[in-house]
């Protein structure tokens, strides 16, 4: 199990037995609206995890007040193996797996379940992730367990333990051979991977050793695969590297201005594509009729866009933003996105009534 999977079953297991006063659940919700954010997109797991304990240090009072995890507004239910090789997503999964490990065909399926979806026929579920645990049969050999995002059907996580024997775990091995383990990982489940710059370090746990791996694209910042390795378990992510698909083509910054200077705050939201379809408009026209001192809003009645469908778009595109970017098998479900992207849409309405060179 991933590291930060540990801390999070840990900390929600605490915060079962506390109670959170209504002044305190309000807090915590402001400020997840205003943390709804696409750079989030961009920050690795490190710091994701760091950031993560960092929240709740903040926001959890030492009287340890606690308040429901965001994870716990979804629902997991959990999957019978006929029920996994009927789902799509899980039929696939398993079909990749078998065939970058075939000895895994005759591993055990010991937990399976998905988040999000149609709970009342997982056949025909949507679930935004579907997790499956295999183990060699007996029960004490080696164990896989894979997250498959429902969505894009790629594996986004794969976690190995026990594959190397317990007198010699995959931890003490040297860098050169922990690399190679990890580079062969990586080779099978996702492809050749020459074209990755390739970067380690010793994470500070002075409890146990942990080793980062990352993966980077040349030419790009953000690790496309990000690796811990710690005891017997290597746990790969894939993290994604690059800009966000719905804004990478016409990305444009500064789309409001203040005092003749840029101001970025609007920019993560304006960047969408989806948006950029429904106004038949590229990011720098955008910008351009914004530059004149037109408001989003105005631009689309001109176009005789509603402002309604405008903020629909930009809030589920924020939304599908932020779970894509918590890579932690955080999924959601229709009522989830419609009740997400009503939190959200007083600040889209802000951004889309704003006009350039008028204060925030």
């Amino acid at each position: 199990m991933p590291i930060e999977h540990k801390i999070r079953e840990h900390l929600h297991k605490k915060a079962e037995t506390l109670e959170c006063p209504p002044d305190i659940s309000k807090r915590i919700e402001r400020s997840y609206s205003q943390y709804l954010q696409p750079k989030r997109s961009e920050i690795t797991m490190k710091k994701r995890l760091i950031g993560g304990i960092v929240a709740i240090a903040i926001l959890i009072p030492t009287a340890a007040f606690a308040a429901p995890p965001l994870i716990e507004m979804l629902t997991r239910t959990p999957m019978t193996v006929k029920q996994v090789k009927l789902d799509e997503i899980g039929k696939a999964t398993l079909e990749k797996l078998y065939s970058a490990f075939p000895e895994t065909k005759l591993f055990e399926i010991i937990d399976a379940s998905y988040l999000g979806g149609d709970s009342t026929d997982p056949t025909k579920m949507k679930a935004v992730q579907t997790s499956i645990v295999l183990q060699e049969k007996g029960g004490t050999g080696k164990k896989i367990s894979l997250d498959t995002n429902g969505i894009t059907g790629e594996i986004e996580h794969v976690n190995l333990e026990n594959w190397e024997p317990k007198e010699k775990p995959v931890i003490s091995l040297t860098d050169q051979e922990i690399k190679a383990r990890v580079d062969y990982l990586i080779d099978k489940m996702y492809g050749n991977i020459e074209d990755y710059e390739f970067a380690m370090e010793q994470m500070e746990n002075p409890n146990q050793k942990t080793l980062m791996l990352n993966y980077t694209e040349k030419g790009s910042k953000t690790p496309f695969y990000q690796v811990f390795v710690q005891g017997n378990t290597i746990s790969l992510s894939q993290v994604g590297g690059g800009d966000d698909p719905a804004s990478s083509n016409n990305k444009v910054e500064g789309y409001f201005s203040l005092n003749g200077k840029p101001v970025y705050t609007a920019d993560g939201f304006l960047n969408d594509e989806k948006l950029f379809s429904l106004l038949k408009i590229s990011g720098a026209e955008l910008k351009q009729e914004i530059a004149k001192g037109k408001s989003v809003v105005e631009i689309a009645a001109s176009k005789n866009v509603s402002k309604q469908q405008v903020i629909d778009v930009i809030a589920k595109t924020q939304v599908e933003r932020q779970y894509k970017a918590e890579q932690n098998g955080v999924t959601i479900s229709n009522r989830l996105m419609e009740q997400m992207m009503k939190e959200i849409e007083p600040k889209v309405l802000k951004i889309i009534e704003q006009k350039t060179e008028t204060e925030w």
